[in-house]
């Protein structure tokens, strides 16, 4: 073979150089950075510490905790309802129903705590405090106990706060639309009979209301979320809300699911002045 001249290898080199450069990849570095951005990050605090790693852990924490979660499937976290958590909207009654299925889920969840504790052995005096069986039994019992005692906070902090039911357009038991209907009725013919004015003018507009109505019939707030444009409007349809008052002491079916209910009404003041009331999700 003949000896390759300058140009050929030049050429060689050449043409090796823009191979490799064919196979790098252009990437846009906004959509790469998003990758990162998009990723949740989940941060999970424990309410223990312990000197024994575990065997495998499941998440970062900002201690070493071994035990405290023995779900078949990943972590047990608890399924206590936000505190003092309310909201008005389409999902009311899906709410609703996801705060009784956390409430079951609460007591099942105290009940295995209690069944738990009971099956754990008592500690054995003859045995010294350093054994490390010891050490770890007595410190997953601390742990049981700490967090039976949340749980059981948290249901007297969920008994005593009024039970509270919202009426929606969704709402289906009959007791709270019979009870409904009465409250409607009685705000319209207030209303009507005592229609707002100003300055010997009829004031016309429409708003939404939250009208909160205790156990007994007293009307307890009102609330304007939506406004008529009209602040003396927005008034006088408050008080014509708490002047109908008191609609009546719950059925006993109602006084079982709620202390409270809350209404969330459009009000029209319309041109024949009348006051029509509608059930709303805003």
């Amino acid at each position: 073979m003949k000896s390759l001249s300058t140009l050929q290898i030049a050429l060689g080199v050449s043409v090796a150089a823009h191979a490799a450069l064919l196979t790098v990849r252009i990437v846009d570095p906004e959509a790469f950075n998003r990758v990162f951005q998009d990723t949740p990050l989940e941060v999970v605090l424990v309410n223990a510490r312990t000197t024994e790693r575990p065997d495998k852990a499941q998440a970062i924490a900002q201690a070493t905790l071994a035990g405290g979660g023995e779900a078949a499937r990943g972590r047990a976290t608890s399924p206590l309802p936000p505190s003092a958590l309310s909201s008005i909207g389409d999902s009311s009654e899906e709410a609703q129903k996801r705060i009784e299925t956390m409430q079951e889920q609460q007591m099942l969840m105290l009940a295995q705590v209690k069944q738990m504790l009971a099956a754990m052995p008592p500690a054995d005096p003859r045995q010294p405090a350093t054994n490390p069986e010891a050490q770890a039994r007595e410190e997953r019992r601390r742990q049981l106990v700490k967090l039976l005692a949340e749980i059981e906070r948290r249901i007297n902090e969920e008994n005593a706060r009024p039970k509270k039911r919202y009426i929606s357009p969704a709402t289906r038991e009959e007791t709270y639309a019979v009870y409904y209907d009465t409250l409607r009725r009685r705000i319209e013919d207030r209303g009507t009979h005592n229609f707002p004015e100003a300055s010997g003018q009829k004031l016309y507009g429409e708003l939404t209301m939250i009208v909160t109505v205790n156990h007994d019939g007293r009307v307890l707030a009102t609330e304007v979320v939506e406004t008529s444009g009209n602040p003396t409007l927005d008034r006088r349809a408050q008080t014509i809300a708490r002047a109908a008052g008191p609609f009546g002491a719950f059925t006993t079916a109602m006084r079982r699911r709620a202390d409270q209910i809350v209404v969330v009404s459009r009000f029209k003041f319309t041109r024949d002045e009348t006051l029509e009331t509608k059930l709303t999700s805003r």
